[in-house]
């Protein structure tokens, strides 16, 4: 039995709107390879968390304890949207506490965020240490991860597999609340200590996330 950590980025979820195809598509998938396996999937915030943060921001002075809670109500939102797609197959109640293992006895469950300081990314890291998972699978928008930003310097050069050394020096030590990084830099430095292994690739590809499953070649930054 293979246990797969998912992170399912926000903006997979609902990048302009909700996007009921991408999630239909993604359910099928995921159903094709229960059979041997179990998945936790952990939503991220995305756009939904952003734009509460950003609204409240506009409003006046806000904590940074605050714009997290805005934060993990936008994941538990997403989260409470994944689960009901995959209906009966998944656990009846989203995952709040990455450190306690789920008592149901399924092979999907939903989890969204858990407290102010910890971004989904730890969570999912958090969740794979509780579980014994060696892996958490990164699904975001970006194939890679990159030297630097793309959408700034479009020859920005992809990495395949790089260190978590390497990997802190692009996403820095601290943790902002509706910060758009490629993983966490808390969750890097637990992940590191803990001695799981990151994928980051773009989960709207679904195809190349089958690979994975399939352990085929597959495109994507490999980090541990």
């Amino acid at each position: 039995m293979v246990k797969f950590i998912l992170s399912l980025g926000g903006s997979l979820i609902y990048p302009e709107k909700i996007d009921i195809d991408y999630l239909k598509a993604f359910r099928a998938l995921i159903l094709r390879y229960l059979d041997k396996n179990e998945f936790y999937i952990i939503t991220g915030g995305g756009r939904l968390a952003r734009e509460a943060q950003a609204a409240v921001k506009s409003a006046g002075d806000v904590s940074g304890k605050n714009l997290d809670w805005l934060g993990i109500a936008a994941t538990r939102v997403n989260a409470e949207l994944v689960k009901s797609i995959f209906g009966n197959e998944a656990n009846s109640e989203i995952i709040y506490d990455p450190n306690i293992a789920p008592a149901e006895k399924k092979r999907i469950y939903v989890g969204g965020g858990s407290r102010p300081g910890w971004s989904s990314d730890y969570v999912a890291v958090s969740l794979a240490k509780t579980v014994g998972a060696i892996t958490v699978l990164n699904l975001s928008n970006i194939d890679y991860v990159y030297e630097q930003d793309p959408r700034k310097n479009p020859d920005a050069k992809p990495i395949e597999k790089m260190s978590w050394s390497d990997m802190k020096k692009i996403v820095g030590g601290k943790w902002t609340p509706g910060s758009n990084v490629p993983f966490d830099p808390v969750a890097c430095k637990l992940a590191e200590e803990s001695g799981i292994s990151v994928v980051v690739m773009n989960g709207k590809n679904l195809d190349n996330l089958e690979k994975y499953f399939k352990e085929e070649n597959f495109v994507g930054t490999v980090i541990g």
